[in-house]
C-alpha cells in the first residue's frame, strides 16, 4: 500500500509498505480522506517539537471497516468511521480521573507516532466512532471540530453571550461554527483579510483585522462596551491572549486553545480585579465527535464548506506546500487516499 511519509522537515515521500494485519480488539480499515493539520503543517517545516522523522502524519480521517470481529459498539463490516487519535495511557493521575484527553503520556497520531496517511490502517475498536452516514468528506472534518467543541465546553457558553474569538484559522472557524449552533453573537478577529472573509461565510456576526482596525473600538462597540460574557484564543500568540484579558467582561471565561511557544508577560491582578475564569483546552474526548456527528447530521452545521482543496496521494507535497505558504484564502485541504 502507500503511505506518504515526511522523512525530514521539508521533505515529504510516498512511500511503499505492507498492510497491516489488525490484533485482538482492532479493526482494519481502509483510509478514504486525511485532513491535513497544522500539526502536520508544523512537523513539515520543523516547528513541531514532539515530531521525531520519518513520520506518517495525520489525524484527522474517515475510513471504511474492511475487517472487524463481533462487538459492543455495533460497528460492522463497510460502516464509515472516523477514529479518536490521541492514544493515553490508562495509567497516569489524569487517566485514572477520567481525563484521558490530558493524558501525561499522550501519543497523538501522526505526531507522537504514526498516523493516518496510509491507505490501510488498524485502530482499536474502542476509539472508532460511527459515522452515522456523513459523507466521508465531512467525516474527515469532525476531528479539527472536535478540539473547538471540546474548547468552548470547558466553560458555559449561553444563547445571547457575546463572544470573541482571536484567530480566524481553520480552529477558529470551526469555534466560529460551533459557537454559532449554540446561539452565541460572535466577533472574530484575525490579521488576514482572506480568514475573516472566510468567517463572514460562516455566519460571524463581525469580522475585525487588527492590521487596519482599532480591536478594542470595534469589541467595545459590538458589546456596549461591557466586554465578551466568552473569549477564545485561538492563536497561541502572547498578543491575543491580551487581547481576551483586555476585551473580557468582569466574571468572563477564557478558553485557549491556541498552542503557544513564546512567554507571556501581563500583570496578573488584572484577572483578580474582573475576577475571570481561565480555562486550557487540549485534545478532545470521544463524547465530543459523537456530539458533533449529530450536529453535522441534523444540517445545523455546514461543515463541507471547510474543505478549500483535495488532492490525490501522489501530489500531497503540493497540499503540504500550499498550507505552508498559506495567505488566508485555505482553510481544510483534504488528501483522498481511496473514496470515489
Amino acid at each position: 500500500m502507500k503511505a506518504i511519509q515526511i522523512t525530514k522537515p521539508g521533505e515529504i515521500k510516498v512511500i511503499e509498505k505492507e498492510i497491516p494485519s489488525a490484533g485482538e480488539g482492532e479493526a482494519l480499515l481502509k483510509v478514504l480522506y486525511c485532513g491535513i493539520c497544522g500539526a502536520d503543517v508544523a512537523s513539515y517545516t520543523g516547528n513541531q517539537p514532539f515530531t521525531t522523522y520519518p513520520r506518517i502524519p495525520g489525524h484527522e480521517f474517515s475510513a471504511e471497516i474492511v475487517s472487524i470481529s463481533e462487538n459492543d459498539r455495533g460497528l460492522k463490516l463497510g460502516d464509515i468511521v472516523t477514529c479518536n487519535p490521541y492514544f493515553n495511557c490508562g495509567k497516569c493521575y489524569a487517566c485514572k480521573r477520567g481525563i484521558v484527553n490530558a493524558c501525561h503520556d499522550n501519543q497523538t497520531m501522526g505526531i507522537q507516532r504514526d498516523g493516518s496517511f496510509q491507505e490501510y490502517i488498524t485502530m482499536p475498536v474502542e476509539r472508532m466512532i460511527d459515522g452515522k452516514g456523513l459523507l466521508a468528506k465531512e467525516l474527515a472534518l469532525i476531528e479539527p471540530f472536535s478540539i473547538s467543541c471540546h474548547a468552548l465546553s470547558r466553560a458555559k457558553v449561553n444563547e445571547g453571550d457575546n463572544l470573541l474569538i482571536m484567530g480566524a484559522g481553520p480552529i477558529g472557524l470551526f469555534a466560529l461554527i460551533r459557537a454559532k449552533s449554540m446561539g452565541a453573537k460572535v466577533l472574530i478577529a484575525d490579521m488576514l483579510q482572506n480568514r475573516l472573509e472566510l468567517a463572514k461565510q460562516f455566519g460571524a456576526d463581525c469580522v475585525v483585522n487588527v492590521k487596519n482596525s482599532n480591536l478594542h473600538d470595534k469589541c467595545s462597540e459590538f458589546t456596549d462596551g461591557n466586554g465578551f460574557d466568552v473569549c477564545v484564543e485561538a492563536c497561541g500568540a502572547p498578543q491575543t491572549f491580551l487581547n481576551c484579558i483586555d476585551e473580557a467582561a468582569h466574571g468572563a471565561n477564557i478558553i485557549l486553545i491556541g498552542n503557544g511557544k513564546k512567554e507571556t508577560t501581563f500583570v496578573h491582578s488584572i484577572i483578580l480585579k474582573k475576577e475571570l475564569n481561565i480555562f486550557g483546552s487540549r485534545n478532545a474526548f470521544t463524547k465530543d465527535f459523537e456530539t458533533l456527528i449529530a450536529l453535522v447530521k441534523s444540517g445545523k452545521a455546514d461543515i463541507i464548506k471547510m474543505v478549500s482543496g483535495i488532492y490525490d496521494v501522489d501530489n500531497a507535497h503540493e497540499a503540504f506546500e500550499s498550507l505552508a505558504h498559506n495567505d488566508g484564502t485555505l482553510a481544510k485541504l483534504l488528501i483522498n487516499f481511496g473514496d470515489k
